[in-house]
Parts: C-alpha cells; structure tokens; sequence
C-alpha cells in the first residue's frame, strides 16, 4: 500500500485474501479494458495478491504490467502466484505509493482498485502517481462505496457492522464511502476524469450468499478488522462473534440479497 503510516483496515489474512482473489478483470476492472491497448506499459498500484494483475497482462501480451504493494508479504506472494517463467510481461515489486521509485512518465496506464479508501491522503498519492503517468495517459480507479451498501434480510448485527466498520476507517484516518470521492480526488490531483461510472457486485445465488457471507464470518473475528476493533474499545469479541454468526445467518436465508456498489472512473493527464 504505502509508507504514510496508513492502517489497512482489513489486513491481509487469509480471510481477507479469499476476497481478493475471488477479483478477476470481468468482475473488477472490466470498464478499464476498453482503453487498455497491446504493448502498454501498466502499472498496478495496490496489486494485493497479483490476479488482477496478472489478468491485465493476459490482455497486453506485447506490453508489460508492474505490480506493486507496500507489504514485502503480499508481494512475496504474488511473485509465487505469477512466477515471470510463467508471465514473461508481469513483474511485482515491493513500493510507497507515495514515492515510486520511476522516472516521470513511465506508464501508458495506471490502475487502482480497492486502494484509495483505505489511504489517509488519496490525493497526494494520485498527484505522485500523475507524476509517473505519460501525458495522454490513463489512470483507472475503482473504489467501493461503504455508505452504500444494502442488503436483505435486515438483521441488526449487520447494521452495527456497518456502523463499526465506518468507525474503524475513521480512526485509521480512512474514507470507507470511497466511491463517491473518485472524481473529486482526481480532479484534486491534476488528472481530468474522462468517464465516470458505477458496476455493483450482486451476492444472491446460494453460492454467492454462501462465498461472501462465509468471507465475512470470518473476517470480522480473524482479519485486522476484529483486531483494532478490540484495540480501538470500539466492539468486543462476544459481539464481533455476534456479528459473525449473522453474517451466516443471512447467508443461509434464501431471500438474502447483498449489493456492494463501486464508483469507477478513468481520468487522464493533460
């Protein structure tokens, strides 16, 4: 991520990362391919684990993608997902979003996701992240929007999720309504957003309900979440295990509906 003294607030336990690899450029970064061009040099800002990485590189094969991540763990592990033997146009390297170590203009493209909401200042790591854009570049950023989430059934411990996962980012000097900012941010930074859009990640099917409320079970008594939670005196484990037990619950109701809507936008530099 970066070297700001930022806190991620979910961190990277394996609870996290089944969600992060679930990612894939269908689900997550679709509205970048259409300005995504054969032989473009990209680079993946906040990479996590690498597979959305790894599926841009599948679509530029005479280019080259760079994924990058402040934890040396995250990246240590992408490079074991994606060895170059394998991805010949795909690297990960260990960076501060906020100081790359590349010269001005190094990049055809730029692609966040899920980074910028998790940051204490967005718009000085868009701003370094201009710096080593081309001119004529594209920047992709697509963030969730907290705020907005909705679901079905309405079970209370999920209200009080919602209510301390916001109070969570807001200790961690984070933005969890991230989506809505996108094109402020941008704008802030010297970028010009060309495209604006939404796209919503729907969990209805039974395997759907099954694989985002089994994620969260989890993650709400085993991730970083329930860590500074605790440590903040913001919850306690007898509720975060409430929680949890609901996050089942709606799973297993067949009328459960869950939406997680993201803002996307693709911005260029002038």
């Amino acid at each position: 991520m970066n070297n700001q003294d930022d806190v991620y607030t979910h961190g990277h336990h394996e609870s996290v990362l089944v969600s992060h690899k679930w990612r894939t450029v269908e689900n997550s970064a679709k509205y970048l391919v259409p300005f995504l061009k054969d032989g473009s040099v990209v680079l993946d800002a906040g990479c996590g684990p690498g597979n959305l990485s790894a599926g841009l590189a599948e679509l530029i094969p005479h280019g080259k993608v760079i994924g990058i991540d402040f934890s040396i763990e995250i990246i240590e592990q992408a490079q074991q997902n994606y060895p170059k033997l394998k991805y010949g146009n795909l690297e990960f390297e260990q960076g501060d979003i906020y100081n790359l170590r590349f010269e001005d203009e190094s990049f055809d493209v730029i692609h966040l996701h899920q980074v910028l909401q998790h940051l204490k200042n967005p718009v000085s790591a868009l701003i370094e992240l201009r710096r080593v854009l081309k001119a004529g570049g594209i920047l992709a950023c697509r963030d969730a929007d907290y705020g907005a989430f909705t679901w079905y059934p309405e079970l209370a411990p999920l209200d009080r999720w919602h209510k301390l996962y916001r109070a969570i980012t807001q200790r961690n000097q984070a933005e969890s309504n991230g989506g809505r900012f996108l094109k402020t941010w941008t704008m802030e930074a010297g970028l010009d957003p060309i495209n604006i859009g939404c796209s919503t990640w729907v969990f209805a099917k039974d395997t759907d309900r099954d694989f985002w409320g089994n994620m969260w079970s989890k993650r709400v008594i085993q991730s970083d979440f329930a860590d500074q939670a605790i440590a903040y005196g913001f919850s306690n484990q007898q509720e975060l295990e409430e929680i949890s037990r609901a996050f089942l619950e709606w799973a297993e109701d067949p009328r459960g509906f869950y939406a997680v809507p993201h803002t996307e936008v693709i911005a260029t530099k002038r």
